[in-house]
């Protein structure tokens, strides 16, 4: 009933930038929290950055002052903007939503995961 699209995944070199944006669709009422996550192989999922519908947002240490976490809730999109890459941050990025449908369900819902690998 709600789905999440993402797309801006790919190849970079290190001190590179990308772009990852995360679109949702169906029977949207609200949004309220959206995050991206990320897990490298053999490594813990973490959360990389998220946004409150109260307009708060948190970072995860290792991306502060690289990452950007934005949203247009008239879209019903979220886009992370990745500065500065580092080899650490490749991973399959996954975006999440949580909110409320059309007929008062909760919902969480995740992205299908994007790859960002970062290589000479």
């Amino acid at each position: 009933q709600v789905q999440l699209v993402e797309s801006g995944g790919g190849l970079v070199q290190p001190g590179g930038s990308l772009r990852l944006s995360c679109a949702a669709s169906g029977s949207i009422f609200s949004i309220n929290f959206m995050g991206w996550y990320r897990q490298a192989p053999g490594k813990q999922r973490e959360l990389v950055a998220s946004s409150s519908s109260g307009g708060s947002t948190n970072y995860a240490d290792s991306v502060k002052g690289r990452f950007t976490i934005s949203r247009d809730n008239a879209k019903k999109t979220v886009d992370l903007q990745m500065n500065s890459l580092k080899p650490e941050d490749t991973a399959v990025y996954y975006c999440t939503v949580h909110g409320r449908s059309w007929s008062q369900r909760n919902f969480e819902v995740w992205g299908q995961g994007t790859l960002v690998t970062v290589s000479p």
